[in-house]
Formats: C-alpha cells, sequence, structure tokens
C-alpha cells in the first residue's frame, strides 16, 4: 500500500472517530437552547403567594378581579398606571374610587363591575365567572375564600392584610413585591415605591427618635363612627403601628387587638387621648366632634377635641388608614400634624406632587395636591368591614 493511501485512511478514520462527538456537542447546544426558549414562551408563570401557596397563572395575565381586599385595586392601577386589567372589585374600594383622586386619574376604573363582596366573605362565583378573570386575588387570611375560588375553577393569589403585623410600609412593598414577581417586566415600578418609602420613613425617625417619652404626644385613631358605632385600632394594628411610626403613643393598650375594636366613651375618656385621627372609613369629619353632631356622643370632655387637634386622614387614591398607594405620604403627613416643629421645612402639597411623580408618573395639580390633604366625606360610605 502506497504512503498516500495510507494517508487518506487514516485521515478517514480520524473523522470518522470526531464526527459522533461534534454531533454530541450540536445535539446539547441545541437542547440547551430548546430548554431556554421553552422557558422563554412559557404560558405560565409559578410564584409563592402571600398565603404560602405555590401557584401557577397565566403568564401577563390581561384579566384581573379582586375580592375582599379593598385597598388593592388602587394598587393595581398605580403598578400598571392603567387600570384596563381590572374586570371585578369590592364596591367598597369603588366607593372610596368615585370620591378621590383614582377615578380622577384613571376614569376608566369606574367602569369595572363593583360588588359588595363584605370584605371577601360574600361573593357568588356565577357573577365572579361573567367577568372571565385570569387570576383572583383574595384576602390570604381567610382560606375559605381559597376554597371556594379553586372548587369554582379559578386561578386565585393570596394577598396577606396581617402577615407584616400592621405594618402599613412594609405590607405595601410586599403587595407590589408580589405584583412584580407576576409581571417581572414591571418590577422596577415596585423598586421606585420601595426606595420612596424606605427613604421617608427614615427621614420621620430621625426627627421622632430624639423626642423624650415624656414629651410624646398620645393619640387615638377614630376608625369608625356613626350613632350605634365606636370602633379604633388595637394592638397589632394599622394604628399600632402608625403610632410606633410617628413617635406618637397609642392610648389604646390591653383593650384588644385587630382594626376594628369597639370602644366606649368611659374607655376614652379614660385615655383622654391627645390627638385624634379620624379615618376614612367613617363620614365623619373633626367638626363632628367639636360639635357633637353624631349620636349621643360627648367629646368635649376629650383634650384632643378641647384643644382642637382632630383631624382628617388624607385620601389620595385610597383610605390612608390602612397600607395602600398614599402610605409613604401619610406617613410624613402624620407625623408633621403631630409635631409640627419638627418638620418645618416640609410642605405636603409638594411632597404629594414629587411622590406622585417619582412613584406614577404622574403630573398633580396644586388643587389635586391639596385634596389629598382635605378629604370629603364620601369616601367613608360603603365601609362595613372592619380591617380595611
Amino acid at each position: 500500500m502506497s504512503k498516500l493511501k495510507r494517508r487518506i485512511i487514516t485521515i478517514v478514520a480520524a473523522i470518522t472517530m470526531v464526527l459522533p462527538f461534534a454531533t454530541l456537542g450540536n445535539s446539547a447546544s441545541t437542547n440547551a437552547a430548546s430548554t431556554v426558549n421553552a422557558a422563554a414562551t412559557s404560558k405560565t408563570v409559578t410564584v409563592t403567594d402571600q398565603a404560602g401557596d405555590k401557584v401557577t397563572v397565566p403568564k401577563n395575565s390581561k384579566r384581573i378581579a379582586v375580592v375582599g381586599i379593598w385597598p388593592l385595586p388602587a394598587v393595581i392601577t398605580t403598578f400598571f398606571n392603567s387600570s384596563s386589567r381590572l374586570v371585578y372589585m369590592p364596591q367598597a374600594s369603588m366607593a372610596a374610587a368615585k370620591n378621590d383622586l383614582l377615578s380622577e386619574l384613571y376614569p376608566n376604573i369606574t367602569k369595572v363591575k363593583a360588588v359588595n363582596d363584605n370584605g371577601g366573605a360574600t361573593f357568588n362565583t356565577e357573577e365572579l365567572k361573567k367577568a372571565r378573570p385570569d387570576i383572583v386575588f383574595y384576602t390570604a387570611e381567610n382560606p375559605k375564600t381559597k376554597a371556594k375560588l379553586e372548587q369554582a375553577g379559578f386561578k386565585a393569589v393570596g394577598v396577606s392584610t396581617s402577615k407584616w403585623h400592621g405594618n402599613t410600609i412594609e405590607t405595601l412593598d410586599n403587595w407590589y413585591s408580589l405584583l412584580s414577581k407576576l409581571y417581572p417586566q414591571k418590577k422596577s415600578q415596585a423598586k421606585v415605591i420601595k426606595n420612596y418609602s424606605d427613604k421617608t420613613y427614615n427621614r420621620v425617625q430621625k426627627q421622632v427618635k430624639t423626642i423624650p417619652t415624656s414629651q410624646r404626644k398620645s393619640v387615638f385613631f377614630l376608625h369608625q363612627y356613626a350613632a350605634s358605632t365606636l370602633s379604633t385600632g388595637g394592638s397589632n394594628s394599622f394604628a399600632d403601628y402608625w403610632a410606633k411610626a410617628t413617635g406618637t403613643k397609642q392610648v389604646v393598650k390591653n383593650a384588644g387587638a385587630g382594626n376594628g375594636l369597639a370602644v366606649t366613651m368611659e374607655q376614652i375618656y379614660k385615655w383622654n387621648p391627645q390627638l385624634i385621627f379620624v379615618t376614612n372609613f367613617t363620614t365623619a369629619q373633626p367638626k363632628d366632634l367639636y360639635n357633637n353632631t353624631i349620636g349621643n356622643y360627648d367629646w368635649s370632655k376629650v383634650a384632643a377635641v378641647q384643644n382642637k387637634h382632630v383631624y382628617k386622614m388624607p385620601l389620595g387614591m385610597y383610605r390612608s388608614y390602612t397600607p395602600g398607594v398614599d402610605t409613604p405620604l401619610t406617613l410624613l403627613w402624620m407625623a408633621k400634624t403631630a409635631y409640627p416643629s419638627k418638620f418645618k421645612d416640609v410642605n405636603m402639597v409638594k411632597e404629594a406632587k414629587t411622590y406622585y411623580k417619582k412613584a406614577f408618573k404622574v403630573n398633580l395639580t396644586t388643587k389635586q395636591a391639596k385634596s389629598i390633604f382635605n378629604p370629603s366625606s364620601a369616601a367613608g360610605k360603603s365601609t362595613i368591614s372592619t380591617q380595611q
């Protein structure tokens, strides 16, 4: 055999041995690429919700329903800078929306189907089916609601209102965080709001931490108030957190827990708060306490009333007592209201404009910004729940 033939045979043999490995390499690359492409084109997303359950829902769900969580429609609307994905929401959320900036800035929200679901305790699954939601947010603390939704075939995602023990800032941050996991293309929105909230909290703490305990003002939160209703926030409530975060002293101690704690005027006389903050879960205004115009209650013996230190809480895009869109603004407003000398440089109208611009890319007019801190009574209607 000639040298030339031997060389040709050697080369062919070498190529024959290499080809299978080259093909294997190409196959592995192809399989890896296929895996990546499959993940990128997946039609679902799986997250752990705030009830601790792993849930798989349609990716980039277009139709969203909210059952029981009253502040959430405003959070969802600002997250997307549009109300177009909302198809179903609580009537109490709508009552607030129609009487605050939410409907003014996002007018189409008034077209969303609104039902009285009694805080999520009662809702009609057949009515909900008509809205054809891809995803339904429910209160994570209510497993019966989850069971009812899943039995009816809905994709249910739990959102917690109490997991963070009344801490309104942490709760709001985690709501936006959950949304960003479900809609990762919008995760930067959650980061902007968290950063603003954290900066505001630190700004407030810098001022109030130096106030001696003996000089901290006592505060009472009037949650719901009518002729036969008088309630506040007890331990482990939003009221409890607001007091701690603003350097004030929550007068309600050892009287019970939760956000709808029934109390009597005799208890309020004993506590004798220096400040009273009236929530937007009641139609009452400060003048109603000054003039005793509701029921047979006599507020004239209370220090806050005697000194005209009763204040209606802000109302931007939802009732500010709970976690919600305006939580950072509420914290700053409350601290300034309690200790004006500590926050003399703070102009709340300017703060509102800055916050809405940074967080939601909304340019508030001066009139709109002022309205946040001068809310009407109408948003207090349709608020029978004690939690939200």
